[in-house]
């Protein structure tokens, strides 16, 4: 399989049923941590993200605490202060992270809000110009993300979430559609594309399958992957925890599906904290690092050092 694979085939939906049916937890780990070394060899790529407008979303998205539709704790506050960027991307640099990007609440930013982020944007890439930008603020206009572009970003982020036969039950004031366009337009204007989902939001394997799957025919080469943390006040504030086995075979056949992309830590990394060499073995090959956007992360210092002592190239 793993030779099939190196020459350029790709599983479909049945055959990848079919591996997780039959392999071994040994076998499925070994194969993609042999894709992962084959494609990407012993690199690890770092981001870091930053909440840069917190809260009062119009979106209903069911795993969100920052919607407006919930009930919960989560801070709000407008587009933050140039200088909180700035010196935010200089630590990020400083820590020798490879990525940036500014993330904001709602379905798109206000115009007043984008001139912000532009001039944000511009400033900063001229005074940290050691890493590469990233953003991540909702369904743009093509025109919006050719400005963002100008000032400087090279990467856009906007996951799809899920599957797509489970999509409309997690969220009904957007479509997948919405998202596919604005990645669309991204791409077209010159970036680079980064988009994942979130597992254990009550989708079956199949419909994880499914996600990667439909990242793969996108050909999405960064697949951020979140887990879950349920937050009191969402409608999934009481759903269980996924068991780690089923964690790390998620993984590992999404490196499988998609030899070649970063498969990236994301949110809920504190959740797997006990099995994070174990899934640096099933194929992930990229990592946020520091805070998340409204959840603790792990220690920056201490993530880059465990990595380098496991060998990886940062």
């Amino acid at each position: 399989m793993k030779q099939k694979i190196i020459k350029g085939y790709r599983l479909n939906l049945d055959e990848a049923l079919e591996i997780l049916r039959t392999y071994s937890d040994s076998e499925l780990f070994q194969l993609a941590n042999d894709l992962r070394e084959h494609y990407l060899g012993r690199k690890m790529t770092t981001c870091m993200i930053m909440n840069a407008k917190s809260g009062k979303c119009s979106e209903n998205c069911k795993w969100c605490s920052q919607s407006m539709h919930h009930q919960t704790d989560v801070e709000v506050y407008d587009f933050i202060d140039e200088k909180e960027v700035l010196d935010r991307a200089k630590l990020a640099s400083e820590k020798g992270v490879t990525m940036f990007s500014l993330v904001t609440s709602g379905r798109k930013l206000s115009s007043l809000n984008l001139s912000r982020v532009f001039k944000a944007y511009q400033n900063v890439r001229k005074a940290v110009p050691q890493i590469r930008y990233c953003a991540s603020m909702g369904l743009l206009s093509k025109k919006d993300l050719q400005e963002l572009y100008d000032a400087g970003v090279r990467r856009y982020h906007c996951n799809i979430e899920t599957a797509p036969s489970f999509f409309s039950s997690l969220c009904t004031t957007h479509t997948l559609d919405d998202k596919l366009n604005t990645l669309k337009w991204a791409r077209e204007v010159g970036m680079e594309l980064c988009s994942g989902g979130i597992i254990g939001m009550g989708e079956t394997m199949e419909q994880r399958v499914e996600m990667a799957l439909f990242l793969q025919k996108m050909n999405i080469l960064s697949i951020p992957m979140n887990i879950l943390i349920p937050i009191p006040g969402t409608p999934l504030e009481s759903l269980p925890s996924l068991e780690d086995d089923e964690i790390l075979r998620t993984f590992a056949i999404f490196r499988i599906l998609n030899p070649e992309a970063d498969i990236r830590f994301a949110g809920g990394r504190i959740r797997i904290q006990h099995i994070q060499d174990k899934a640096l073995r099933c194929g992930i090959s990229a990592s946020m690092v520091g805070d998340l956007l409204t959840t603790a992360g792990l220690n920056i210092d201490d993530d880059i050092q465990h990595f380098k002592s496991l060998n990886y190239e940062l």
